[in-house]
């Protein structure tokens, strides 16, 4: 007979299976991956592109260059919080 925790478990696995697939076959096959959340791979580029933006503008004296860096560099910050998903409380 099956125990009411293992119910649980199969729709906690099941919800993590829908919600992050690579992460759960990383971790099935032994070798664990970040989860989604902790993946920051496009905030590093965004901040990149906006450091060089603003690097730019200011070499080249344009402003419409170093406004546009200050602008993405405002939204790629945002991308390194993990928590930016959920509601606040």
């Amino acid at each position: 007979m099956r125990q009411p925790d293992d119910e649980h478990l199969v729709d906690l696995a099941a919800r993590l299976e829908r919600d992050d697939p690579r992460f759960t076959r990383a971790l099935g096959s032994g070798r664990p991956a970040r989860p989604r959340e902790y993946r920051r791979t496009r905030a590093w580029g965004s901040l990149a592109f906006a450091v060089s933006l603003l690097a730019a503008g200011m070499a080249l004296p344009e402003g419409i260059l170093v406004a546009a860096g200050l602008v993405l560099a405002g939204i790629a910050v945002p991308l390194f919080d993990p928590h930016r998903d959920r509601p606040p409380r």
